[in-house]
């Protein structure tokens, strides 16, 4: 029941509030990347949804365009910029995905929406992730983030698919809070150095 009904009721409630509270924050950072970023302060990227349904997340774009000579996108870490380094360590960046939240296509708690590409390289029981909609948090990053396996990663995302309940989603929110408030695992560069996930090893 929960995860029918009454999960979507709590994600458009704190999702609302949130975005309020956090709305100086929202315009503030906006305002900045407009003027850093050539007027674009929004980076728009397909990711599968629930079922692998394909939707545009929304975050605060924290790099730049620019190419080598080959016309290829410079690695990542050369491509962030000052700012974008401090909203990702303060983790203002992920501020628009309470956007895709309030339109539905995430939840507040729930495995995290990884790349397109990444679909036809589950398996059967990491395929399962998407058994339920994609969240800003999720079990995983409160277990370890980016400092685990991919194959860890997709573990906890599966446990948490199977044990979706109200009281394991406010802790997740709190555990979420608390790395975010004492800055506890957080690392505006690790998103920059993750590997790619090339399937499961049999």
């Amino acid at each position: 029941m929960y995860n029918y009904f009454f999960k979507r009721i709590l994600d458009l409630v704190i999702a609302l509030i949130a975005f309020i509270c956090l709305s100086p924050f929202f315009i503030l950072v906006a305002i900045v990347l407009l003027f850093t970023n050539n007027g674009k302060p929004f980076f728009f990227h397909p990711r599968p949804g629930k079922n692998g349904e394909i939707f545009k997340v929304i975050k605060f774009k924290s790099m730049n365009d620019k190419k080598d000579e080959n016309g290829e996108f410079l690695p990542f870490h050369l491509r962030v910029t000052k700012f974008g380094n401090f909203i990702r360590k303060y983790s203002l960046d992920e501020i628009p995905q309470l956007l895709n939240v309030l339109k539905g296509d995430m939840s507040l708690i729930g495995p995290r929406p990884l790349l397109v590409q990444y679909l036809p390289l589950y398996n059967e029981t990491q395929a399962k992730r998407h058994n339920v909609k994609p969240g800003i948090t999720g079990w995983a990053q409160v277990n370890g983030r980016n400092a685990i396996s991919w194959e860890k990663k997709f573990e906890l995302d599966v446990w948490y698919v199977n044990n979706i309940s109200f009281f394991l989603d406010i802790k997740i929110l709190f555990l979420t809070l608390k790395k975010v408030l004492i800055r506890e695992g957080v690392n505006a560069g690790e998103n920059l150095n993750m590997s790619t996930f090339t399937g499961t090893k049999l």
